[in-house]
């Protein structure tokens, strides 16, 4: 068969095992990632020949590369610095320690000698980035906490991947080196260097050029030489391929073009990710498998097993809840793409044959298979908030207002909107609040406001003002971001956390925003003036008066920080003004409400 027939051959029949298996098993609940390696494994018997698994594996990469770069343009850099103690405290600690104990687990099984123990054991401690974030993308939870400290020990170990190759190198005497561990580590840190100088000069002004030609094909053929451009940098320099797309991601995190560019990649993302876990089912040796069954059915638990625990300590000596640390240890107890490379570098360094260099790929690939297994099964090991999902459906969707989030806050508002004579679209993420909702009478849709298509799907372009009721703080943030990015023409009203919140809300430019706990808390204080004595008007001036000091005290904050008007806070507000009892007693006996108009009035 010619090679052009070839290709077409191999094309058609990975994305026909696509369509077939990605329904099935989300249908049957097991997840896509599984359904994809359940098709390489059963085509690669059936077209045997016709097919060439290792070939597919090497170009479906780039579905990984993708998925990298679209996690980057979700990471500002200034985010990326927060979670440095994840990376480079919980991350080290992870690789370190599981990487000891897997060596002393492969020295006394007796299968390698101590420099390939050593291989073997840090190779096994790399977990599979494709499949994490694929599992955390399917279940929205990229973002969530128990998410990010995850792929913050990803990422990691793909930084980590340097150091182990150079290795093998020492460990080999040096002999095929190709330079010293300093020289490859400069090599390695100017490279990162130069890609964070180019992200930050030329990749924005390149994306500003293409833009005014108006031409959309560019825009994406832009948008793909990028990120594998990047890709074969860090290639060059010995880092991986996903690090380099990673990298270029983050430098345009705060792009006003990373909405656009992340619609453009996402396409490629999806289907050659599919491909990369099909790839992986095709690579799987069923004969190595079936000579050394009764080895890999041992050593597959116990590795899966001591990643597991190793994580689940870390993490919850980090501060993880129990819940966070469970779903992190069953997400991460794999082999990784890496250990592919690490196994058949060092067969080739002789550090171990290359009968055992298969064999640890297999157990990693089994591995990796047993992966959506155990994230489903972790969910019997958590206490209570295990999230449900319902279908997406916006049918009949779109109305002057938008509203994201439906929480009590939202609840209250929708229903002073309502009675108003004004049709609300709500979306909220929380199956159980909206059949509690429907129950009500309200019409309310499942969807996550973080997503531009749901967005879209949720009539956001004829909606007039985009209300934001959520209750997490980044949550509200990125929502924010997100329509003011790609939905100017809607004004934002948004509930803040607190007053920080507030603060960078304003910053934010945004329509409107309130405190949840502001009003609240304002008549809970009038009602026990009264109580203890006061007059109900005596205890409204005295709220105005504090609401007053407040939103002088917050303007003054937003523009020269958060220390600023700090004597404002009781008796003192930005032109002095003390604060005095009403002008004149008002005789509230006859007519409460009249009294109160009166000194509103008077006021």
């Amino acid at each position: 068969m010619s090679e052009p027939n070839a290709l077409f051959t191999e094309t058609l029949l990975l994305l026909g095992g696509t369509v077939v298996s990605a329904p099935i098993f989300k249908w049957l609940g097991l997840g896509t990632v599984l359904g994809y390696l359940a098709a390489g494994v059963v085509i690669g018997p059936i077209f045997h020949g016709l097919i060439n698994g290792e070939q597919i594996l090497d170009f479906a990469e780039l579905g990984v590369v993708f998925l990298l770069f679209i996690i980057g343009l979700e990471l500002k850099p200034t985010r990326l610095w927060q979670m440095r103690r994840d990376i480079f405290g919980l991350g080290s600690a992870q690789v370190v320690s599981t990487g000891m104990l897997l060596t002393l687990a492969t020295y006394l099984s007796g299968v390698l000698d101590l420099r390939g123990s050593i291989v073997a054991g840090f190779g096994l401690a790399l977990s599979s980035t494709a499949f994490a974030m694929q599992i955390l993308d399917d279940e929205g939870a990229v973002n969530t906490h128990y998410g990010q400290r995850s792929f913050s020990m990803l990422l990691f170990q793909d930084l980590a991947i340097v150091p182990l190759l150079a290795l093998i190198s020492v460990l080999e005497g040096g002999g095929k080196g190709t330079g010293t561990p300093f020289v490859d580590f400069t090599i390695a840190v100017g490279a990162v260097g130069a890609m964070i100088v180019m992200g930050r000069y030329l990749l924005t002004p390149l994306f500003q050029v293409i833009a005014r030609t108006g031409a959309r094909e560019a825009m994406i053929a832009a948008a793909l030489f990028v990120v594998m451009g990047s890709a074969s940098l860090m290639q060059l320099a010995g880092l991986s391929m996903a690090m380099g797309a990673f990298l270029s991601g983050v430098m345009l995190a705060e792009s006003s073009y990373r909405h656009e560019l992340e619609a453009d990649i996402e396409p490629f993302r999806g289907v050659l990710l599919a491909m990369f876990f099909i790839a992986v089912g095709l690579s799987l040796e069923l004969e190595v498998l079936r000579d050394n069954a009764l080895f890999i059915i041992v050593a597959v638990p116990i590795v899966m097993a001591i990643k597991a625990i190793v994580i689940y300590i870390l993490c919850r000596l980090a501060g993880s809840q129990h819940n966070d640390a469970i779903r992190i240890a069953f997400l991460l107890p794999q082999g990784g793409e890496f250990g592919f490379v690490l196994f058949s570098a060092a067969g080739a360094a002789g550090l171990m044959p290359t009968s055992t260099a298969s064999l640890l790929i297999a157990i990693v690939t089994l591995s990796m298979a047993l992966t959506p297994v155990g994230s489903m099964l972790s969910k019997r090991l958590l206490k209570g908030d295990a999230r449900e999902e319902l279908d997406e459906d916006f049918e009949g969707a779109g109305a002057d207002v938008l509203m994201i989030g439906f929480s009590r806050f939202g609840q209250i508002a929708a229903q002073i909107l309502l009675a108003g004579g004004r049709a609300v679209t709500v979306i909220d993420f929380s199956a159980d609040r909206i059949r509690q909702a429907s129950s009500f009478g309200f019409r309310i849709y499942f969807g996550d406001g973080t997503r531009k298509d749901v967005l879209r799907a949720s009539g956001i372009d004829r909606a007039k003002i985009v209300v934001v009721c959520t209750q997490k703080r980044e949550i509200t943030d990125k929502i924010v971001e997100l329509v003011q990015s790609d939905y100017p023409q809607a004004k934002l009203f948004v509930r803040s956390y607190d007053r920080i919140h507030s603060i960078s809300l304003r910053n934010s430019n945004v329509d409107y925003e309130l405190r949840e706990t502001l009003e609240s808390g304002l008549l809970f204080g009038r009602r026990t003036l009264e109580a203890l004595g006061v007059s109900e008007v005596n205890a409204y001036e005295i709220g105005e008066d504090i609401r007053k000091r407040d939103e002088q005290r917050l303007v003054l904050q937003v523009t020269e920080g958060l220390q600023a008007g700090r004597d404002m806070l009781f008796s003192q507000p930005v032109k002095p003004e003390p604060l005095v009892k009403p002008k004149r007693p008002v005789d509230l006996g006859a007519d409460p409400l009249a009294g109160t108009a009166e000194a509103i009035a008077d006021a």
